[in-house]
């Protein structure tokens, strides 16, 4: 297994620049698994293709605005600042420009156009990896002098920040938007409890990293840091029953598989001091515990899937731990003939881009 092997050409008028109006009014591919059958959808026609008794978790993480800009105290340079990760109360690792000229002590002035809000930022450590350690003076100021991170190719805020988010995005941590979940109304959402389809949702703040593309040929030398993600114990128990009556487990988007299989194999791992047992064929490890981790899984093809069935998720970035994961899921090959299939239909890639359901 080569990185390269996951590699493809994408037209550049394809990746989307903007979200589609209304949100559920993308295009679906759905794949099938077994058959290899490729089918084109819209995104509403997802009501057809789930039945009643189905369990649809979601990861319910909410975008924050991690992105400060503002001046170097004494000098006055300009500094960018991205915060990636939480590490205690007011600090915070984060990613810098002009990343060589902020080493340990200096500060960094973020103010508010128009505002009396402000805060100061220093700069803590340096890490090997490029990234800083800051402590920021206060936290409340981070809503109103923030903005919404978004992916390198994407070339404009929208007009709306909460386009950015998912209508149902609720717990703050996020420096990047878990994107399949884009694709759901509140309408279409009340639609599936209507049919049956169960919902359960659950917490991981995604990081730029999880986006960022392998760089060495050898995929299982490449590090992937960690990621802040819960599992509560309604929706524990929700993805219990459901595994235990047969039902399906359908993941949206990748964010919520990392999630699933992260704690599956933490359950596994743990069986002897958890007293997990077997039941029905279930793997060792289950039934699923309340869980507060950080993870840390890289699913690369190879991967033994313990309670994803099915997913929803987004066209993503050749040589990403994202296709990667894809690619483990459903085939590498299969994978890579729908994405052929979806540059000829026009489909447009990526975080505003259509969505994939895979079954």
């Amino acid at each position: 297994m080569r990185t390269s092997d996951f590699d493809y050409d994408l037209p550049p008028h394809l990746i989307a620049q903007t979200p589609v109006e209304p949100r559920d009014s993308s295009r679906l591919l759905v794949l099938d698994r077994g058959t290899g059958v490729i089918k084109h959808r819209r995104f509403t026609d997802i009501l057809e293709c789930l039945s009643a008794g189905d369990l649809m978790v979601f990861n319910r993480s909410r975008v924050i605005p991690a992105r400060l800009r503002g001046r170097r105290a004494g000098t006055g340079g300009r500094v960018e600042l991205l915060l990636l990760r939480r590490q205690g109360p007011g600090v915070w690792e984060a990613l810098g420009r002009p990343g060589r000229r902020l080493q340990p002590g200096v500060r960094v002035l973020i103010d508010g156009q128009g505002s009396d809000v402000g805060l100061e930022v220093e700069v803590l450590e340096s890490n090997p990896q490029g990234t800083k350690l800051v402590r920021l003076s206060s936290e409340q100021g981070i809503d109103q002098l923030g903005e919404t991170p978004l992916p390198p190719y994407i070339h404009q805020q929208p007009e709306d920040p909460e386009r950015y988010q998912t209508v149902y995005a609720a717990d703050p941590g996020s420096v990047a938007a878990p994107t399949a979940g884009l694709h759901f109304t509140d309408s279409l959402l009340e639609q599936l409890g209507q049919m049956g389809v169960e919902q359960a949702f659950v917490t991981l703040h995604v990081g730029l990293d999880t986006f960022r593309p392998v760089q060495g040929e050898d995929p299982t030398q490449h590090h992937i840091h960690t990621e802040y993600y819960e599992v509560s114990g309604e929706a524990a128990g929700s993805i219990n029953r459901a595994r235990r009556e047969g039902r399906r487990i359908i993941a949206v988007g990748t964010t919520s598989v990392r999630v699933l299989e992260q704690a599956a194999q933490r359950m596994e791992v743990g069986a002897p001091l958890v007293g997990a047992h077997e039941e029905k064929g279930q793997p060792r490890g289950l039934p699923l515990r309340p869980i507060q981790d950080q993870a840390e899984l890289f699913i690369l093809p190879g991967h033994r899937f313990r309670l994803v069935d099915a997913m929803v998720t987004n066209f993503h970035l050749p040589r990403s731990t994202l296709l990667m994961l894809v690619s483990a899921f459903a085939g590498r090959e299969l994978v890579l003939r729908a994405y052929r299939e979806a540059i000829r239909e026009e489909y447009r890639f990526y975080s505003f881009g259509d969505a994939m359901l895979i079954v």
